[in-house]
């Protein structure tokens, strides 16, 4: 295979003459010393450059260095390296080891080149101002700088237009599984190299430089206008066109909001009187209530599909909503459900006056894990496990995360997962699973890392819920993400401790036991308005930014949106992580390893510090970890670290601090005659000693 990195390259290099027009990036894009003859830093910041010879720049000076020109970078990294693990080993588990990078591309690789003061997808100068993958290629030696290995995307596949979210649509309404948002194409490469050239290109890449590709697949949702409704009408859920502007979610009296759809409450759900409105809505599929014409319809094909199918048939797809009962979100009207069923629910179909009622959309028939049916839908079955298989061989990609996976049917689940396994034995699969009570049924199901519920947990830090956080992980089945924020939750820095409390956790996550470090893109420029507003989050967080902010009132996962990377404190976060990195890698082992991790705890009541401690028996070292989660106030404490210094037999009382957030590396000498240790700590504090 052709090394697409190289021809993108070598397509940049030949429109240099080209590039002689009012094109800016913002510095931390410049992670790599760029020198260009016609650089120039604005009064802004901003760096004045010739995108063209920018760009293959980067490629040239940074990524290319790093490879090996015998190697093939577009098979998985784990094929690459060939590694022999031990027999204990699980296929995927590097991602234990991972620091993971969030990335909607759209918006990551977003800027306004032309300093027009819009967000353009085609500038004064022709050139796309939203993300592309190739511009995505100059961030790469920033996450490297973080110590970032692992990029994981947000949806990349073609989605739909119809019924959109904000001004450009969410990612996760998936027209198209096997096609890339055209969107991502960068216009100024020209019709020279496709959209999954360039991101052939992009993940090439991220392998030269020993980093990991993850991708988001969507198998339990599609888009109300997408590619399968014209093969495949039977797969979804259809009511009259007349009565979808009464379409809602089914309200079951006595019954709480947001309440999971166990088997106890369903037959209260059937009796529902607007549960049994609700199903009425429903109707046969077009091509089951008329198939001549239907395949006239198919015949003719039609621009737009969806709609000639209302005008013929009177029918609309019917969108989709929460599977918890009363839960107070409304429905999502640009996605809908597959039915995995050819049939209605075995445990509820008694519930059915009458059997032959048309498929609907309810709490237990979109719940199917829980709410199989007797007839398999096995042609959608397969064709969602041939998605990660085919972005596998394809591209070459290093894992996945399965939206919903577990609401779907387990033997569905287990196809997806075996068939990828089968591809790249090494493939890491990370489950969209918040309850970590649920970790061991994930653990079961073939997954190496939970999402957990850490976005929830390390915000709370007045109630002490970093604490439980951190202390029980542990005790949890599978690693869970040390994230303080996701890209549906809000921003960290937006919160109460606003960048001091941004700070003291992204770099604290870095050396959490059994936990993964993971940075939602912008975190790292402390930015405050949230992408998506769908977890935790008040309706005040999406107007954080000041008015005269562009993108204020702006949610990222729908609209245009550049994050703020000319921010006054822009590189701190960075400079932080850059330091600390090498410390994570030095104890990279005993960090993943809970046979080597001891907690910390302070001899003083109700404290707000937390402690880690982890020892290395071949050098009878000890590292330990404070944060002061007091991020308004200093903090005076003693930490008791005897338990930690029996592991090694380790009784020095001289130590290294090797990193903290006030001060500079220096020799460490405070310690108690009983060997305890003395701490001082500022607001929002990390210290790491080592002795």
């Amino acid at each position: 295979m052709q090394n697409k990195l190289l021809k993108l390259q070598s397509i940049l290099e030949k429109k240099i003459s080209k590039g002689s027009i009012n094109y800016v990036v913002p510095d931390i894009w410049n992670a790599w010393n760029y020198d260009g003859n016609e650089l120039r830093k604005m009064p802004s910041g901003e760096l004045l450059v010739n995108p063209y010879r920018f760009y293959s720049s980067v490629i040239r000076q940074y990524i290319l260095p790093k490879s090996n020109p015998k190697t093939d970078y577009s098979k998985s990294l784990s094929k690459i390296e060939n590694k022999k693990h031990s027999k204990n080993y699980l296929g995927g588990d590097w991602v234990r080891s991972s620091v993971m990078y969030s990335t909607m591309i759209r918006t990551s690789a977003a800027w306004d080149h032309d300093r027009s003061f819009s967000l353009d997808l085609s500038n004064f100068d022709e050139m796309k101002e939203t993300g592309t993958f190739v511009k995505m290629l100059a961030l790469l030696p920033f996450l490297k700088k973080m110590g970032v290995d692992t990029v994981y995307m947000l949806p990349i596949s073609r989605f739909s237009l119809k019924d959109k979210k904000g001004e450009l649509g969410s990612p996760y309404g998936v027209a198209s599984f096997f096609e890339l948002d055209p969107s991502l194409k960068e216009t100024m490469i020209g019709d020279t190299m496709t959209v999954e050239e360039e991101f052939q290109a992009f993940v090439e890449a991220c392998h030269m430089l020993s980093m990991r590709v993850i991708i988001d697949i969507i198998p339990r949702t599609n888009a109300v206008e997408n590619d399968l409704i014209k093969l495949h009408p039977d797969w979804f859920y259809w009511i009259k066109a007349s009565e979808f502007k009464n379409y809602k979610v089914p309200f079951v009296e006595g019954i709480e909001s947001t309440i999971a759809p166990l088997p106890k409450y369903m037959s209260q759900v059937y009796a529902s009187e607007d549960v049994l409105r609700h199903i009425k809505m429903f109707q046969f599929d077009p091509k089951h209530q008329n198939e001549t014409a239907w395949n006239q319809l198919i015949e003719e094909s039609p621009k737009d599909f969806v709609d000639e199918i209302e005008k013929r048939f009177g029918l609309k797809i019917a969108p989709a909503f929460s599977d918890h009962i009363n839960d107070i979100q409304p429905p999502w009207t640009d996605v809908t459900f597959f039915r995995m069923y050819m049939d209605h629910p075995i445990d509820n179909v008694g519930y059915l006056k009458n059997k032959k009622t048309p498929p609907y959309i309810l709490f237990d028939t979109i719940k199917s894990n829980l709410y199989p049916g007797k007839v398999p839908n096995m042609e959608l079955w397969n064709t969602l496990a041939s998605i990660i298989p085919y972005y596998q061989n394809e591209y070459g990609i290093d894992g996945a995360r399965i939206d919903m996976g577990h609401a779907l049917p387990t033997e569905l689940l287990k196809m997806i997962i075996d068939n990828a396994k089968a591809v790249d034995g090494d493939f890491a699969f990370i489950a969209e699973e918040m309850n970590t009570d649920n970790a061991p049924k994930a653990k079961a199901n073939g997954y190496n890392i939970i999402i957990g519920n850490g976005f929830w947990m390390e915000p709370r830090i007045w109630e002490k819920k970093l604490h439980t956080f951190v202390y029980g992980a542990k005790e949890i089945a599978l690693p869970m993400f040390a994230c303080a924020e996701t890209h549906d939750t809000a921003r960290i820095a937006g919160r109460d401790g606003g960048q001091v409390l941004a700070r003291m956790l992204t770099t604290f996550n870095m050396f959490l036991p059994n936990l993964v470090p993971f940075i939602n893109s912008g975190q790292e420029v402390y930015e405050t308005q949230p992408m998506n507003t769908g977890v935790d989050c008040t309706d005040k967080d999406k107007f954080n930014l000041p008015k005269e902010d562009l993108f204020y009132g702006k949610l990222a996962l729908f609209d245009k949106y550049a994050f703020h990377y000319m921010a006054p404190k822009r590189w701190e976060l960075a400079d932080h992580l850059d330091g600390i990195k090498i410390i994570r890698k030095e104890w990279l082992k005993q960090l993943t390893n809970l046979d080597y991790f001891v907690p910390l705890y302070m001899n003083e009541f109700d404290t707000p510090a937390i402690g880690l401690g982890y020892f290395n028996p071949n050098t009878k070292k000890c590292l330990m970890v404070f944060a002061n989660t007091n991020v308004y106030g200093n903090l005076s404490c003693t930490a008791s670290i005897q338990i930690l210094r029996e592991q090694v037999d380790n009784r020095s009382f001289k130590g290294q601090l090797l990193y903290s957030t006030y001060e500079m590396p220096r020799e460490f000498h405070q310690f108690n005659p009983d060997g305890s240790i003395q701490l001082q700590m500022g607001p929002g504090e990390v210290r790491i000693i080592e002795i």
